[in-house]
């Protein structure tokens, strides 16, 4: 298996996701801005992201990938095809009765994330309707995201990568309608952009069934049932979508510790919405390919694979997500206000948000490590190791959020939510050292370090390139210009970083479609 050229196929979809993504984002903050609507909408979104980040985004995959594959190589195909059925039937019953308990819980849960929404505050009211609306993209969500695995385990990457990118369409669709319709920032717009999020669950589930229908792997008859291999599917579940969703609930600690101070739900929404790029494209895709490629190894008892497999993980990481942490801590303002700053969105939103940003990226590394250690115990069945780190994590992140909110406002809480992402990523390095020994190839120590040189040349480039190009960034200049210099901006540091890692010998073009 090229880890390589999968990560690339998985990044690539993950990428134009993520644009997607931004494009949603930035008519958002077009429509609504910073103001209540806003924060109440974010608030009510956090139930949809959480559930997007435990089940779509791989944690499900993380007890599911291993067990399927362990069940086919001992019992065939049919047995494990029988397996995804009764799993997919058994979690989509399960959330159907979650879904309904949370609807009829909505005000108490909204409470909970934002504990600042007063009785009387119409934040509260919105967000309630809001996060009801949009309640049932948990049931398409979890079905979507097994028959993904089954598409996973058998190296479908590509394929699969693309449907996550089908959610932001449909939900630009209906901003595209709420626009043209001229409905502006009103309580229709709001209603029309939650009910869209279930809407795209929907559309989600319908396309990754019509890609399994289409190619020659198939799942049982889905049916309920609590048997011997549905509960080993839970045992390992369980603490899996607690250790995948840790990026998502230290947010909503940040949010709950925020939630008093109007606007800073939203600066922090679109702060770590940015942050999500690069996360998502280095740590999703990452952790997608490993997880297989790990439990291959493993299974076939071939060492060498393991260093192989962990030894690309991890240059893979640093090499991605130290260059965007420089660039985004360097270039937060200007990219604020490139991308955010028009329509009810400010220019004190844009240095707000620029601040939180510029901190959030700091934590960046950290939080791609932990997505890059945690498949080497999900390879190995055990999830409870990585659940165990996350929460550490998020236990900095809450205390952390609650302390510096008062002192530093909501640059306090993005702070909490960086140093959580080491603190993960610190534990389970010295777990993985303890517990299993890190089995990377010689080279490796020698490759990351020149990394870590690369990135740091790249970044006095892109420091000199902002500080010359800087009156190109203020708030009277148009949208297009800021664009260009920008893009500038980041084309160079990306020709800089690609040839300072070719200056050190990282990369040769001509080992790149060989190195595994």
């Amino acid at each position: 298996m090229s880890i390589i050229r999968h990560v690339a196929a998985v990044g690539s979809a993950t990428l134009v996701s993520r644009l997607l993504g931004f494009v949603r984002d930035i008519a958002i903050a077009g429509l609504f801005g910073a103001g209540a609507r806003a924060d109440a909408f974010f608030v009510s979104f956090q139930i949809a992201n959480l559930a997007r980040r435990l089940l779509a985004e791989g944690a499900l995959n993380a007890a599911f990938v291993p067990l399927y594959l362990k069940i086919r190589t001992a019992q065939g195909q049919e047995a494990a095809d029988v397996f995804a059925g009764r799993v997919v039937g058994t979690i989509t019953v399960t959330l159907l009765g979650l879904a309904f308990l949370l609807a009829v819980a909505m005000p108490v849960l909204i409470l909970f994330l934002a504990p600042g929404f007063a009785a009387n505050d119409p934040r509260m009211g919105m967000a309630i309707e809001f996060g009801r609306l949009s309640l049932p993209y948990l049931v398409f969500a979890g079905p979507a995201a097994l028959i993904a695995g089954v598409l996973n385990a058998n190296q479908r990457f590509a394929a699969v990568a693309w449907v996550a990118a089908l959610f932001n369409i449909v939900v630009l669709f209906a901003l595209a309608i709420v626009f043209v319709a001229r409905l502006d920032d009103s309580g229709l717009s709001g209603r029309i952009l939650a009910a869209s999020i279930a809407l795209a669950g929907f559309f989600q589930l319908l396309l990754v069934v019509a890609i399994l229908w289409r190619g020659p792997y198939r799942i049982a008859r889905p049916v309920i049932s609590f048997g011997p291999q549905t509960r080993d599917f839970m045992r390992l579940a369980i603490p899996g979508l607690i250790a995948n969703g840790i990026p998502q609930f230290t947010m909503i600690a940040g949010v709950m510790a925020a939630s008093a101070l109007p606007s800073a739900i939203s600066w922090l929404y679109y702060a770590q919405r940015l942050i999500e790029l690069p996360l998502g494209i280095i740590g999703i895709a990452i952790g997608t390919v490993l997880l297989p490629a790990l439990s291959h190894a493993l299974n076939s008892d071939q060492p060498d694979d393991v260093a192989a497999a962990e030894s690309r993980g991890l240059e893979l990481a640093l090499g991605l997500a130290l260059p965007a942490a420089i660039a985004l801590a360097l270039l937060a303002e200007p990219i604020v206000r490139t991308l955010f700053e028009r329509g009810a969105f400010s220019a004190a939103d844009s240095a707000a948000t620029a601040a939180a940003l510029a901190v959030f990226a700091l934590g960046l590394p950290g939080h791609v490590l932990a997505k890059t250690w945690a498949p080497l115990f999900f390879a190995r069945g055990d999830t409870r190791t990585p659940m165990l780190a996350g929460l550490f994590g998020l236990a900095i992140a809450s205390l952390g959020s609650f302390a510096l909110m008062p002192m530093i406002g909501h640059v306090g809480v993005a702070t909490a939510i960086a140093a959580s992402g080491w603190a993960s990523a610190g534990l389970l390095a010295i777990l993985i050292h303890r517990k299993m020994g890190l089995a990377f190839e010689r080279d490796t120590p020698r490759r990351i370090a020149l990394i870590l040189l690369a990135s740091l040349v790249m970044g006095v480039g892109v420091n000199f390139l902002n500080g010359l190009l800087q009156s190109w960034f203020t708030p009277a200049a148009d949208t297009l210009p800021k664009l260009a210099a920008l893009g500038c901006i980041v084309g160079a540091g990306i020709g800089i970083y690609g040839a300072a890692l070719m200056a050190f010998g990282v990369v040769r073009w001509s080992e790149l479609p060989s190195r595994s």
